[in-house]
C-alpha cells in the first residue's frame, strides 16, 4: 500500500464524520483518496475511495436505518473501521485489508433487502470513482482495470457525462500554448 498514513487520515476523518452524520466531508474525503490513487495507481486507495463513498451514499439514504439489518451493518462496519484504523496505526496492511473486506464480505451474506441495496450502492460508488480516475487522465481500461469494473459499465457512465465537452472548451488556443511553453523552457 502506497500512502498509509494518508488512507489513516482519511479513515480517521472519515469515522469522525460517520459518527457526525456529514456526509459531505465523507464525499471530500472519497474525492481527496481518488486523487491519491489517480497519481499512485494504488489499489488500496482506490478501495478506500469507493468504500468512504459508499459509506456516505448509505448514510444520505435515512430510511435504510429503518430496515431490517441496519443494526448488524452498523455494528459491523463499526467494528471494522475501527480494526481498519489500528491496523493501519500499526501498519499491518494484512490486517487492514481483511477488516476492510470483512465489510464487504458481510454484506455478501446479508440475505435482508438492505443487503442488495447497498451491494447495489457499493456497485455504482465503484462505477461513480472510476470515472473520477477517468478524469484525472488514466485511460479507461486502466480504470476499470483498477476498479474492477467492466469496461461496458465505465465506457456507459463516460458516454453520459460531459467530461469530453468540458475539457475541449478548456483548451487554449494553440498561440497561448507555445507562449505559455516559451515562457517555461525560455
Amino acid at each position: 500500500m502506497k500512502e498509509v498514513d494518508n488512507v489513516l487520515r482519511i479513515f480517521k476523518e472519515t469515522k469522525e464524520a460517520f459518527d457526525t452524520g456529514n456526509i459531505v466531508k465523507m464525499k471530500h474525503l472519497s474525492d481527496q483518496t481518488i486523487h491519491t490513487a489517480a497519481i499512485t495507481q494504488d489499489g488500496d486507495n482506490v478501495i478506500v475511495a469507493v468504500l468512504v463513498y459508499t459509506i456516505s451514499k448509505v448514510l444520505e439514504r435515512e430510511h435504510y436505518r429503518g430496515m431490517e439489518g441496519w443494526g448488524a451493518f452498523y455494528k459491523n462496519l463499526i467494528r471494522n473501521l475501527d480494526v481498519s484504523i489500528k491496523s493501519l496505526e500499526k501498519k499491518d496492511i494484512e490486517k487492514f485489508r481483511d477488516a476492510i473486506g470483512g465489510i464487504r464480505n458481510f454484506l455478501n451474506e446479508m440475505d435482508e433487502d438492505l443487503g442488495i441495496y447497498i451491494k447495489d450502492v457499493f456497485y455504482k460508488a465503484g462505477v461513480n470513482k472510476a470515472f473520477k480516475l477517468y478524469e484525472h487522465g488514466l485511460s479507461s481500461e486502466q480504470t476499470a482495470k483498477l476498479l474492477g469494473v467492466s469496461l461496458w459499465d465505465l465506457s456507459s457512465y463516460i458516454g453520459q457525462s460531459t467530461i469530453s465537452e468540458a475539457f475541449a472548451s478548456e483548451t487554449l488556443p494553440i498561440a497561448e500554448r507555445i507562449k505559455i511553453a516559451e515562457d517555461f523552457f525560455g
